[in-house]
């Protein structure tokens, strides 16, 4: 049994990486761009996405083994491979799973005397999964604590949330000058499912006793908060899922508020510097809610638990429930979004402008061929910030197509090599953006993977 829970917990170690879109920061020709700096320089007419196409990313991999690891067919005992695997982890090794689909999405300028502002809105789920690797959890889980006397097992490993949301969204940037163009986006959050355990702590030892052959000592605070899934407890009830999520979607679960902000700033007119602050907002849980806690001290020597004077296991199992029961709570809770910030300075070369161009009216992203530049990422988690650097070189290839090659350094991968490509087609704008390359020549060893694509239509402003 406690392969089997081990092994679960290693396949949710697999299917993750983070929600840094480097590719997608900072690349204008795209639409999207925008939820990634609502302050982007973006030279629209207006734009719409194609419903459910516009805007799809997923985003698989692991910080500390690939899938390789535990299924290749090579002789390796599967037992020997786990074994591995465990150890090779640590538990600063994080998991996180992003997926996200935009449901519709537009944007429109308003011309100004002092300068043009855009507005952009739209709609779209999102799935987040996070978890540090609970190297300690899994050790005894493995192992047993037979060999691991005078070792504290720390219980406070155990660190994940995981949540299906849907985003309303309305943005706003303004032009302040040819310098400056500051951004703001307010989100309204409709969670559709909830369920998250990351504050815990809790210890278990064993040490050899005066009194007996062993003293061993448990103490447990640990809590799993949860919301959207209570019904589904019940006996009666007939699941539909398509119809709750439909509901909740639609604001119809739990909600909260966010805030993003950016901006995009040109100290001279081929050096450009940008930043935003994405998803700076909270969730309010208060429908369908349910905490499992699993909490208290329980202490007995012997060379078996000395649960009861009669020595029965029926009696001891009882003394032990009692000592750290398992309750369950219906208290409202709060849940905090995982907050991004970016930063990149860009700098940009290989001008094009024609003999008639108003050089009052440049355009960064047409004026010049190409660009070189470099991002940073950061991203709260429950513990330590997760942080991604970013290199990269811009080129526009033809008027209707556009390229950017990014090379990134993170927790996952030294070797992240990156390509995303915008065309245009008439109005129509396709994108595809695809991460770790290098990884797909065989996916299997690939610590992680990442891919975007939508359609858009957009019209452009007439003096380009």
């Amino acid at each position: 049994m406690r392969k089997i829970i081990l092994i679960f917990v290693l396949f949710l170690t697999i299917g993750c990486i983070s929600q840094n879109k480097q590719i997608l920061y900072n690349f204008t020709s795209v639409p999207q761009s925008l939820l990634t700096n609502p302050g982007s320089d973006v030279k629209y007419n207006w734009y719409f996405g194609i419903p459910l196409l516009s805007g799809i990313s997923t985003n698989v991999g692991s910080s500390g083994f690939s899938a390789y690891d535990l299924f290749a067919d090579n002789g390796v005992d599967f037992n020997v491979k786990l074994r591995n695997v465990v150890f090779s982890t640590t538990r600063k090794d994080r998991v996180v799973l992003n997926e996200q689909i935009e449901l519709f999405s537009g944007g429109f300028k308003i011309a100004g005397d002092q300068g043009d502002s855009y507005v952009s809105f739209g709609m779209y789920q999102e799935f987040d999964f996070m978890s540090y690797v609970p190297k300690d959890i899994a050790v005894l889980a493995l192992d047993g604590n037979r060999d691991y006397l005078g070792k504290v097992f720390n219980l406070g490993d155990l660190s994940v949330k995981a949540e299906m949301l849907s985003v309303f969204h309305i943005g706003f940037h303004k032009k302040i000058n040819e310098k400056l163009i500051l951004g703001a986006r307010g989100k309204i959050y409709s969670s559709i499912y909830n369920a998250n355990s990351t504050n815990n702590s809790g210890y278990i030892y064993t040490i050899p006793s005066t009194q007996g052959v062993y003293e061993q000592m448990i103490y447990s605070d640990l809590q799993l908060n949860t919301s959207g899934t209570a019904k589904y407890d019940d006996e009666d009830y007939e699941p539909n899922a398509v119809k709750d999520i439909t509901k909740r979607a639609f604001l119809g679960g739990n909600l909260g508020l966010g805030f993003d902000a950016g901006l995009t700033y040109y100290p001279k007119k081929h050096i450009q510097i940008t930043a935003s602050v994405i998803d700076l907002g909270f969730i309010k849980h208060a429908k369908e809610v349910e905490s499992l806690t699993f909490k208290g001290t329980y202490k007995y020597e012997g060379v078996i638990p000395k649960f009861s004077s009669g020595g029965s296991a029926e009696d001891g199992y009882q003394e032990f429930k009692d000592a750290i029961p398992l309750d369950t709570l219906y208290a409202d809770y709060t849940t905090w979004r995982p907050t991004k910030f970016n930063t990149s300075i860009q700098f940009s070369f290989d001008e094009e402008r024609p003999e008639d161009c108003n050089c009052l009216n440049y355009d960064p992203e047409t004026i010049y061929k190409s660009a070189v530049g470099a991002q940073l990422f950061v991203m709260s988690t429950p513990r330590t910030p997760l942080v991604a650097f970013t290199t990269y070189y811009r080129r526009k290839i033809f008027n209707s197509l556009q390229m950017k090659a990014t090379y990134t350094i993170d927790s996952y991968s030294y070797k992240n090599i990156g390509v995303g490509l915008s065309s245009m087609f008439g109005p129509v704008n396709f994108y595809v953006l695809a991460d770790n390359l290098l990884e797909y020549k065989d996916v299997t060893k690939a610590n992680s993977l990442s891919f975007q694509l939508g359609l858009n239509v957009i019209f452009k402003n007439s003096k380009k």
